[in-house]
């Protein structure tokens, strides 16, 4: 079983403060962010930074879906949700850059051995990269209006 990791970054026209504020509002601004690749989305606990407890179905291809259920903590500028149901942990980091911010989203978990573990850590990343940027994008487009 190895590390598999995804990650995708954006530069947005926005303070840090505004973004990381945007992220972590799991109840009112996440919802109108996640790509169709989310389904049955719903907050738990929370719903607004550290000790929101998130849930949703991430369908990442037509036969492969996992099932989450996500931790939220904050630290500064840092959002990171680490779900109860495996050994996922998705991290936003937003930096300043210029007058905007800089996001990057990195996602990791250990995956599969043997040639699954192969396949898995060949295309996972490609197909969570491109959920991530359009996530992002959606951020992005929301905040520059």
């Amino acid at each position: 079983m190895g590390q598999v990791t995804a990650s995708a970054s954006m530069s947005i026209n926005a303070a840090p403060e505004a973004v990381s504020a945007a992220l972590a509002d799991y109840a009112t601004v996440r919802p109108t962010l996640l790509p169709a690749n989310y389904r049955d989305y719903r907050v738990d606990e929370g719903g607004n930074g550290n000790g929101t407890l998130v849930h949703w179905i991430l369908q990442a291809t037509e036969k492969r879906q996992r099932d989450v259920l996500a931790d939220v903590t904050v630290q500064g500028n840092t959002i990171t949700e680490t779900d109860r149901n495996s050994t996922m942990v998705t991290t936003y980091v937003v930096t300043g850059a210029g007058a905007g911010s800089t996001v990057e989203t990195t996602t990791t978990w250990k995956g599969a051995g043997g040639i699954g573990g192969f396949f898995e850590r060949t295309f996972a990343p490609k197909g969570l990269n491109r959920i991530q940027t359009e996530l992002l994008t959606n951020l992005k487009n929301k905040l520059e209006k």
